[in-house]
């Protein structure tokens, strides 16, 4: 069985990445090959022809049909072989699994398991990715280390205070205690931390223009196991939101990230940043691309080194927990859970001999 859940939506892409061409993608150990139909659908096939299992990935594609690069088995949206070399008869069951996708919010969703217990409905939402109310910078970096790691990152922000310090973290995240709920009928947890008297960090000082020191409130929402939203708002010391009306005093900036498992140990980390300020303003589109992605890969650095040290310990590793980790607990209990419950059948490409 699998470390993560199957039957479960998963951030495969950006809608942006699909375009004319062929994106070879490994979604929870799936290789997977995406593109997008003349009629802008997307579609995901197994990226293994069932010749000699050739990737599609890296071959062509002509009128909606992807024609494999080493034999040229043809095979339309659907996965069926439609043509082979020399062969007037193709088997009906000379096809690879067609996989169920949905694009969404900006997002290109896969769903992993039992493809007809798919549920768009289950796919959680993130609309201000592509709302002209916000201006959104994101990117995508792979990691050499499992999915888990990267969760207990980002439900633990403590780490902003030491890991980030310079860019996004302060004094006042680490001390500030946190307080998490848990939904276990929607498998949601929410951690927050409001600080109402906080040091501003560079990445908040350049881009809103705010002297001095501020009201800070992270306010996280994780729906397992894909999907992560930070809610931050930030305001001059003393601003706190009115009863009754708009928040208009205060700057917010959405953090979302995709957390897709690629293998048991990579990871793929689609990072987003979103703002409803200087909107139009390419200074401080570029600042946060580029202040974020350094924060993004001083993560990758750290992650990637705790998975050597998680691989090569031995069994039975006792850690020790904290208040602070009560929200990436409650993440490690869903998660568990979510994966004793996701067992199901799989799409797999099948070897079929020529009659």
């Amino acid at each position: 069985m699998p470390s993560w859940p199957l039957n479960q939506w998963y951030v495969a892409a950006y809608s942006e990445e699909i375009g004319d061409g062929l994106l070879g993608r490994t979604i929870c150990g799936e290789p997977l090959v995406f593109y997008r139909t003349g009629e802008g659908d997307v579609v995901a096939l197994a990226d293994r022809c069932v010749h000699r299992r050739y990737p599609l990935s890296r071959s062509h594609l002509k009128d909606d049909q992807i024609i494999c690069g080493y034999h040229g088995f043809t095979y339309d949206k659907t996965g069926v072989c439609v043509a082979a070399p020399a062969q007037k008869r193709i088997p009906r069951t000379a096809r690879v699994p067609a996989w169920t996708v949905r694009e969404q919010d900006s997002l290109v969703w896969v769903w992993i398991g039992d493809q007809e217990l798919a549920d768009t409905a289950r796919i959680p939402r993130a609309p201000w990715l592509d709302s002209p109310d916000y201006t959104v910078v994101r990117g995508m970096e792979p990691l050499k280390a499992r999915y888990s790691l990267l969760v207990d990152n980002l439900m633990d922000l403590s780490h902003e205070t030491y890991l980030h310090g310079g860019y996004i973290g302060t004094p006042e995240v680490a001390e500030t205690p946190i307080t998490t709920e848990v939904d276990e009928d929607a498998n949601v947890v929410y951690v927050s931390r409001h600080m109402d008297d906080a040091e501003c960090p560079p990445f908040y000082s350049k881009s809103t223009g705010i002297e001095g020191r501020i009201t800070r409130w992270q306010d996280v929402e994780y729906y397992a196991p894909c999907l992560y939203l930070l809610h931050s708002r930030i305001a001059p010391a003393g601003i706190l939101p009115p009863e009754e009306g708009p928040d208009d005093q205060a700057f917010h900036v959405e953090v979302t990230y995709g957390i897709t498992p690629s293998t048991e140990h990579e990871t793929l980390d689609f990072w987003m940043v979103s703002r409803d300020f200087a909107l139009d303003d390419e200074k401080v589109t570029e600042f946060l691309a580029t202040n974020n992605h350094t924060v993004v890969m001083q993560d990758v650095v750290a992650l990637d080194l705790l998975e050597e040290v998680v691989e090569s310990e031995k069994e039975n590793y006792q850690e020790l927990s904290i208040n602070i980790d009560t929200g990436g607990l409650a993440a490690r209990r869903i998660l568990a859970k979510l994966v004793a419950r996701g067992e199901g059948k799989t799409a797999e490409a099948k070897t079929v001999a020529a009659p």
